[in-house]
């Protein structure tokens, strides 16, 4: 079965969103300074670039392997090539507030039987372990820094606060979400928005069973410290590099601070920390910005081309099989 372009998927707009961020991002990375991320480029060389490359490489393939892990314990396994390259086409959204486009994957699996729900909740999912990954490693980049040991501590709060109740048994899940829907469930289109989260809910308890819960954290925390590390190495190769705690701290916190704004991609919260983060450990202004455009430019802005194919691929793959082509860039 192939993945049938929905109606009503306003694409013109969705693109247009995405060249907006994208030229957006150009000019503030030129008011920035163009010419010192050239000058950085040109000194980590193309061996330092290519690296950088394939450290966010190994995040999206920890993510997808996650992702897929997701889908078998709903009950929706799917198969390795058509599922990563839908996978792959949600991160042409990512530029969304939230990312919330990249839930575009929903719409792409339905065809092949996997329930809105049970795609949510893999999507809901997800954005929980990413958020207890990026705070553990905050945590563990504030352990550079004995004196911000309150920060720490209530960073490790909130990681338990989040995962506690994932935790629980299923019972008592159960009752929880239960309550919940029949306190929180008015009349009408709202009533039905809060069925329809009970639902989605109710499908990522299968999500957050302790082994499955455990082994999606692990892969997580691997992806986006693989991350960390190319920030580091660029920040090493520029001559401002102060530890690869710090540089976890540094990038983690950039990323967390972007999901926290909810602008799209994180864009303009997560440099303004990074950078501010790095000016106020003694970096100079250049270095600094150069070093947090390269990691924008090898994380986000990589992810988003990367996903701009694989989008397309799916898309010209129901072209084909409304003309009946033998066959397309991503299987059916």
């Amino acid at each position: 079965m192939s993945a049938r372009i929905p109606k009503g998927v306003r694409w013109p707009a969705l693109i247009l969103s995405v060249a907006a961020a994208a030229l957006a991002y150009l000019g503030v990375s030129l008011w920035a300074g163009a010419d010192g991320v050239v000058r950085a480029v040109t000194r980590i060389g193309a061996q330092g670039f290519a690296a950088m490359l394939a450290l966010s490489l190994v995040n999206y393939a920890l993510r997808f392997v996650r992702w897929q892990l997701y889908l078998r314990v709903l009950g929706h396994a799917q198969p390795v090539a058509p599922s990563l390259c839908i996978y792959l086409a949600g991160f042409a959204l990512t530029t969304t507030p939230g990312k919330a486009g990249e839930a575009l994957r929903s719409v792409f699996l339905k065809p092949r039987g996997v329930p809105v729900a049970a795609s949510m909740a893999a999507f809901f999912s997800e954005r929980l372990s990413d958020l207890l990954a990026v705070v553990v490693l905050v945590v563990v980049g504030l352990g550079a820094f004995p004196e911000q040991w309150l920060l720490a501590g209530a960073g490790a709060g909130l990681v338990l606060a989040l995962s506690a109740p994932l935790m629980l048994p299923a019972p008592w899940q159960r009752t929880l979400h239960g309550g919940l829907r029949r306190r929180l469930a008015p009349e009408g289109r709202a009533g039905r928005a809060v069925q329809a989260l009970a639902g989605v809910l109710a499908q990522a308890r299968a999500c957050h069973t302790p082994w499955v819960l455990l082994a999606a954290f692990g892969l997580s925390l691997v992806a986006w410290a693989a991350e960390a590390w190319a920030f580091h190495l660029v920040l090493g190769w520029l001559g401002a590099a102060q530890g690869m705690q710090f540089s976890s701290l540094v990038y983690s916190a950039g990323v967390l601070a972007g999901a926290i704004s909810f602008l799209p991609g994180g864009l303009g919260g997560t440099e303004a920390t990074m950078v501010g983060l790095l000016l106020w450990a003694g970096q100079s202004q250049a270095p600094a910005v150069a070093a947090t455009l390269l990691i924008r430019l090898t994380t986000l802005w990589f992810a988003v081309l990367i996903g701009a194919v694989a989008l397309a691929a799916v898309l010209r793959g129901e072209r084909q099989r409304r003309v009946a082509a033998p066959h397309s860039a991503c299987p059916a």
